[in-house]
């Protein structure tokens, strides 16, 4: 039976518009200011040296063990190589690789204060502040009785924190260290440098462009972690690792007191960018941020537009010698950047593909879950693009109509076994609460310290034995969570519906969908 002309012309027109745009010549076209920085933030970590410490005083009344708070230093680092290997400042590590004596005085003081003044003032009914003569009065002979004979000792640490919420114990590999101002015999100065290494592999990871090559005024970008952003009382955790970043350009070609180049650049920056990658119109690192400019003054508040950055080329020759490969190429790099690619350059579906396969490299990167989110939306709901033909208004609105209610039913099916965060909390103050199981793959959970809070650990290869050991009831509702791409929820869903557990859902968006509705996570048991 051949089709009318009507039938055909109609056929014709659906597929014109469900066709996709032809994607743009990637060559033909620079990458955005957006598509540089997406490429370069989850290769950028947050780099923490930790300093705590057990301090053995008498106050008086005989020896005690005080554990004052420790000490922390924050920084900003970058995965050179996917295998697990970060680039940062030297003294951003510092404190943890080689602790000054200053810290050590400094913790012990701290426990001093704690141990023998803030308790006296407690049992003489008074709060720290309300009598500055006392506890001007019990410090002094606290520091004359206990500080000169506490003994300290220090329990260093380096970790690194990424955007996805993982956190990775690190070694300090090759250290060399931060410039000094002083000169001499026996003085310490280096290129302020420090590499780490943490158990990783498939990391994202940055490429080390040629510095002799930039010029003054070309576009510079900053990608780091200041205080200011890292402390802010009314930003979530979440938000808090997620790399910022700066703008500006390169101003001047300088030599730091060791006559060392550095380049100079009026992005701005604060503490916490120290080690940041400062990365080209490419999303290649041209330098490395080593120090800014501080104003005189007992206050010494920093200036903007005068900040310091060691080029790209004295990095490689810091990495020589090292099992660093900067030929290195990473899996989860080919995936985004393919993905970044192809959504700018309107490619949706393409792009969802490769960021999916980039997401399921290194789960819950936040800039993923977000461009996955807006390629799905653009692949079901396709930007307008002009007709020329009148004469097709009413196909189109028909058209329209059809798919708006063919995604419509879509959706509702997808939905109707999924739950939102906040519709899983306000069930859990009901009179039957679901029992939340969290059935992430062996791997990924044993890599993330952190779960939804009062979740229970199921293994999804041991279903059936550790529901049983944990008694968990037929007849009560059950909701699976794993990671935003939900893969293992659902096959971990459909598998408890036929063990004859009826009211079994989906947590919408697993653990990225619980952060991103603003709830907290929480640490999971230690041994667990």
């Amino acid at each position: 039976m051949r089709a009318g002309p009507a039938l055909s012309a109609l056929a014709g027109l659906a597929l014109m518009l469900t066709a996709p745009a032809p994607p743009h010549t990637w060559a033909a076209e620079g990458m955005s200011l957006q598509e540089i920085l997406l490429r370069a933030k989850p290769a950028t970590v947050l780099v923490v040296s930790e300093v705590s410490s057990e301090v053995v005083l008498n106050c008086g009344s005989g020896e005690r063990k005080i554990t004052p708070n420790p000490f922390r230093e924050t920084g900003t680092g970058w995965f050179v190589d996917s295998n697990g290997w970060v680039v940062t400042n030297g003294h951003v590590v510092q404190p943890a690789h080689q602790p000054p004596m200053w810290l050590i005085n400094e913790q012990a003081q701290r426990a001093v204060v704690a141990a023998c003044v803030y308790e006296e003032l407690t049992k003489q009914g008074v709060g720290p502040g309300q009598r500055p003569d006392l506890e001007d009065q019990l410090r002094r002979a606290a520091m004359a009785r206990a500080y000169p004979s506490a003994r300290v000792e220090i329990k260093p640490t380096i970790f690194i924190l990424m955007a996805n919420g993982f956190r990775l114990p690190a070694k300090v590999d090759k250290y060399s260290p931060p410039v000094s101002t002083q000169m001499g015999a026996g003085v310490m100065s280096g290129r302020d440098l420090a590499l780490l290494s943490v158990e990783a592999a498939e990391m994202p990871a940055f490429k080390l462009a040629e510095s002799k090559n930039i010029k003054i005024g070309d576009p510079i970008h900053i990608l780091g972690f200041p205080g200011v952003v890292l402390t802010h009382e009314l930003l979530n955790s979440a938000a808090k690792v997620e790399a910022s970043a700066t703008n500006g350009a390169i101003s001047g070609f300088k030599q730091d007191v060791q006559n060392q180049p550095v380049i100079q650049t009026d992005a701005p920056a604060a503490w916490g960018n120290s080690g940041g990658p400062a990365v080209n119109a490419h999303g290649d690192i041209v330098g490395v941020l080593t120090f800014v400019s501080l104003a005189p003054g007992a206050e010494g508040s920093i200036v903007q537009g005068f900040n310091f950055i060691i080029p790209a080329d004295a990095v490689k020759e810091f990495l020589r010698g090292t099992k660093v490969d900067l030929a290195d190429k990473s899996p989860f790099n080919e995936k985004w950047f393919a993905g970044l690619r192809k959504f700018f350059s309107d490619d949706w579906k393409g792009a969802l593909v490769d960021i999916k396969a980039a997401d399921r490299l290194q789960p819950e990167f936040p800039d993923l879950r977000r461009l996955m989110t807006e390629a799905e939306d653009k692949v079901k709901n396709p930007p307008p693009r002009p007709f020329p033909w009148r004469q097709a208004e009413g196909a189109v609105v028909g058209l329209t109509m059809v798919a708006a209610v063919v995604l419509g039913v879509r959706r509702a099916r997808a939905n109707r076994r999924r739950i939102s965060a906040a519709d899983l909390l306000r069930a859990s103050a009901g009179g039957t609460p679901p029992v939340l199981l969290d059935v992430r793959e062996p791997v990924l959970y044993a890599a993330s310290p952190y779960r939804v809070p009062g979740a229970v650990r199921v293994d999804p290869e041991r279903l059936e034995s550790e529901l049983t050991a944990r008694g968990i009831d037929r007849d009560r509702p059950v909701v699976t969570c794993c990671v935003s791409d939900e893969r293992s929820s659902a096959q971990v869903a459909r598998r408890l519906r036929a063990l004859g557990y009826p009211g079994v859902r989906i947590l919408k968006g697993g653990l990225g969908g619980w952060t991103q509705a603003g709830l907290p996570l929480e640490s999971k048991p230690l041994g667990d």
